[in-house]
């Protein structure tokens, strides 16, 4: 069964953006971008809300065109335009870029996505992640740290009363400064 991969970056005090929704703190070189297209080219599809989907096909499907992109860059634009992609929205109404939509997060829909054949699923966004971790729909967690602090803005984990335990998978630093941290759910560590 496929896996659910939430993939984010967050500054050192847990943030994902600041008060005013900026990302200009984010510190992602070629390695990091490297890293990032490795991990996402091996996935099923990408999970995402409608406004980061909007965002992503606001730019991506024709950003290896300009001249001045290149590397990995230019590299994610192929990887984003191929991939399938699930927006999960009330609101859209059709979707561009071999996507297709959900309405809700339907834990039995989820589930029958997982059961589906190909690579894993990545999830980006924190209130789309918020929904799948009140569900407990997240098989692993890769948390890129970037060497910041922000003071505030919006927290990668909601508050909850939950507890979800994990266990170690592996971490790595980037020549930037960026410390990636990843673990799976506690019962799946002895299956790898």
């Amino acid at each position: 069964m496929r896996k659910i991969v939430l993939s984010m970056s967050v500054s050192l005090d847990g943030f994902i953006e600041g008060p005013e929704r900026q990302i200009d703190w984010h510190q992602v070189d070629d390695e990091l971008h490297q890293h990032l297209n490795d991990q996402l080219k091996t996935m099923g599809a990408f999970l995402s809300g409608r406004v980061t989907h909007e965002l992503m096909a606001g730019f991506w499907p024709t950003a290896d065109a300009d001249p001045s992109l290149s590397g990995p860059m230019a590299e994610f634009a192929g990887i984003w335009r191929e991939m399938p992609k699930v927006v999960f929205s009330r609101s859209l109404e059709r979707g561009d870029w071999n996507t297709r939509i959900m309405r809700d997060v339907v834990p039995e829909e989820i589930m029958a996505l997982k059961a589906e054949p190909g690579g894993d699923l990545a999830l980006g966004g924190a209130g789309l992640a918020a929904a799948f971790m009140a569900h407990d729909l997240i098989d692993e967690y890769r948390v890129y740290v970037h060497p910041v602090l922000i003071g505030r803005g919006k927290p990668l984990f909601p508050n909850t009363d939950a507890r979800t335990p994990l266990r170690l998978a592996g971490t790595r630093s980037f020549g930037n400064g960026v410390v990636l941290l990843h673990y799976r759910r506690a019962e799946d560590t002895a299956t790898r």
